[in-house]
């Protein structure tokens, strides 16, 4: 009696979510169809998404609709549309969607990089553009970033001439990823982990956990009223060690430079002036803390390193002293 009973509900909200769904997708740009529930997740392909994301495009056109559990997601794929979204309404746009690997590591979205757009992310990119990241700053960060690329280049001509007849090959990608670390290490922190293998190590696995646990897929983002899968998973635990391992991190090297008997540095890194903006308080008109200097260090962190990975190589620019610069391409 009960079992027909259960079936024919079932039937009904079925199609009445069918029928939901066929009114809210006659409202939106073209895309292709999803399942009740999830959407077009099972549909992504998360090894290659920017072929998944081509595919659509050549499908369905420059803008394409889906969504994924509860998120609806516009997918661009025209210059002129990119265009409109990002610089002539860029005010409507310009807010991150509070993702839960991201928040967590960036203490909340007090960052620059992932807090919503108001007045605090406003305040926190004019510390960075004014104080931390200015074409003066910039400048001054010179002479370590051609130590470091000289460095490489040495180490480079070094493994290339240690190699065998029977091997031939080096790996310019480790050797990438070192000079990368360095850079950033030298410039955030005044110091160089080549020298400590061990702390070397340490930041390294830090770094690209945090950076795996940033794009990791949550349950919750999607589905919030799942996100009890995301602690069954272990996910949630994997992601508060790694957030409490980089503050511990982050608070040795405030604490080493907060230390009366450091010996004076020859030029000021990153922590040396986030600490004097934190002692003025007529700096910014935020309450700075120390969790914003942990905060942006991640965001900077991530974005030199983004930008030394994804810049294919190193190349002459204007202005240089000798105009003259080897080309090296790192895969």
């Amino acid at each position: 009696m009960f079992l027909p009973l259960i079936f024919v509900a079932i039937t009904l909200i079925s199609i009445i979510i069918i029928i939901l769904n066929q009114r809210e997708n006659s409202k939106n740009p073209p895309g292709p169809p999803g399942l009740p529930f999830i959407g077009n997740l099972h549909q992504f392909d998360k090894a290659k998404p920017h072929i998944y994301l081509y595919h659509l495009s050549q499908k369905y056109g420059p803008i394409a609709y889906l969504k994924h559990g509860s998120t609806p997601i516009i997918v661009i794929s025209s210059t002129k549309m990119a265009k409109e979204l990002l610089k002539t309404h860029d005010l409507s746009f310009c807010s991150r969607p509070p993702v839960v690997g991201q928040q967590k590591l960036a203490y909340n979205g007090i960052d620059m990089a992932f807090s919503p757009y108001n007045h605090h992310s406003k305040e926190m990119k004019k510390i960075c553009v004014l104080h931390l990241l200015s074409p003066k700053q910039v400048l001054s960060f010179r002479p370590i970033r051609e130590d470091e690329v000289s460095r490489m280049i040495s180490k480079i001509s070094k493994t290339s001439s240690s190699l065998s007849d029977h091997d031939q090959t080096a790996n310019l990608s480790d050797i990438g990823m070192s000079f990368a670390s360095n850079l950033i290490c030298r410039v955030a922190f005044g110091r160089r982990y080549d020298d400590d293998e061990y702390e070397k190590i340490r930041f390294d696995r830090l770094i690209m956990e945090a950076q795996a646990l940033m794009v990791s897929f949550y349950v919750s983002d999607h589905f919030p009223g799942l996100g009890w899968i995301d602690k069954i998973s272990g996910l949630l635990g994997r992601l508060s060690k790694n957030c409490m391992e980089l503050d511990v991190f982050y608070q040795q090297l405030i604490d080493e430079h907060l230390n009366p008997s450091r010996p004076k540095p020859d030029r000021e890194d990153i922590i040396d002036l986030m600490i004097q903006l934190i002692k003025d308080p007529n700096s910014s008109s935020l309450d700075l803390t120390w969790d914003h200097i942990k905060a942006l260090l991640m965001s900077i962190i991530d974005l030199m390193r983004a930008q030394s990975i994804i810049d294919p190589m190193i190349t002459p620019q204007k202005g240089s002293e000798d105009g003259k610069c080897m080309t090296l391409l790192i895969p």
